[in-house]
């Protein structure tokens, strides 16, 4: 099949309207892809803010639970002292 000069402007007047759209599509897609590349970035920052931030929690609430059990030890030797005096006054 053999095209005329008609033919083959209009051939490429086709293809150059494809690699344009294909250039804006291409465009486009790399315009997103950064955009979630920022995304994903902020959220693996946000992530390791809340491990460390439960981390923190978990220290804390661990420092306090021996804390507690601390004044409980306390608490039970005082009332076991005070048992065994009322014991020995009466």
């Amino acid at each position: 099949m053999k095209l005329g000069n008609e033919g083959i402007k209009t051939k490429f007047d086709d293809i150059d309207i494809r690699v344009d759209f294909l250039i804006e599509i291409c465009q486009s897609l790399q315009e997103e892809n950064k955009d979630l590349q920022a995304k994903v970035k902020s959220l693996e920052e946000d992530l390791d803010k809340k491990s460390k931030t439960e981390e923190t929690y978990a220290e804390q609430e661990s420092l306090i639970q021996a804390k507690i059990d601390g004044l409980l030890t306390k608490l039970d030797g005082f009332s076991n002292t005070m048992s065994q005096d009322d014991g020995s006054n009466a």
